[in-house]
């Protein structure tokens, strides 16, 4: 007689999800991020990103950025809604996404535009444009302070600064919606999600007083 098939539970197979991420560095996002930008220019520079390579390689590069950005949202709503702990891996995805949004904004300024007078009159005219280079001008203090010593030494303002990573993320999906041509649904489902996931940073308790407050 066979043995009874014993039904493993959600919580045991967190426990075994923690358990085996806490072995996997996090190191290797920064390579990967890196390799990834290259492929891109790569695929770019050989006619693999299609008639119009330089569009589609910023595209891609914001678009992997706003993925990362939700990424590093969603860490905190999985540790305290699921108990999954992906704690360690999210400076890596913070800077992973620094990396291509500056790679996007160099496609875009040198590739594209290829004038530095060019890209602040785009700055000033274009309100997608300057939706896009807010949200970067927030990213910068977030990457130069993503590191030990800048935790030390600013204490607790350390994490009230990067609390501008929610402005960030909303900037660059408001940028997304501005610069795509008519209705597309793509852009929407971005922003829904980093809603979302900004919604469920909140505690139970302070969700309804804002509500109420509301």
């Amino acid at each position: 007689m066979a043995d009874p098939v014993v039904p493993v539970s959600f919580t045991s197979l967190i426990e075994t999800a923690n358990r085996h991420l806490r072995r996997v560095p996090a190191w290797p996002a920064y390579p990967l991020a890196f390799g990834y930008v290259g492929w891109l220019v790569w695929l770019g520079a050989t006619g693999g990103l299609g008639v119009e390579p330089v569009v589609a390689l910023q595209r891609a590069l914001g678009e992997a950025a706003l993925y990362l950005l939700i990424a590093g949202l969603a860490v905190t709503p999985l540790r305290r809604h699921a108990g999954l702990n992906l704690l360690k891996f999210r400076r890596a995805l913070g800077l992973s996404c620094f990396i291509f949004v500056v790679a996007h904004f160099l496609a875009w300024a040198v590739l594209d535009l290829q004038s530095l007078g060019r890209v602040w009159a785009d700055i000033v005219k274009r309100p997608y444009i300057t939706v896009g280079m807010a949200g970067l001008a927030l990213l910068i203090p977030l990457a130069l302070t993503s590191n030990n010593w800048s935790i030390r030494r600013l204490g607790a303002r350390w994490r009230q600064l990067h609390r501008l990573t929610y402005a960030a993320a909303l900037l660059g999906a408001v940028h997304y919606i501005m610069l795509v041509k008519g209705f597309q649904i793509r852009p929407l489902i971005f922003l829904a999600v980093i809603l979302i996931l900004l919604l469920l940073r909140l505690r139970p308790g302070r969700l309804a007083m804002r509500f109420q407050r509301g």
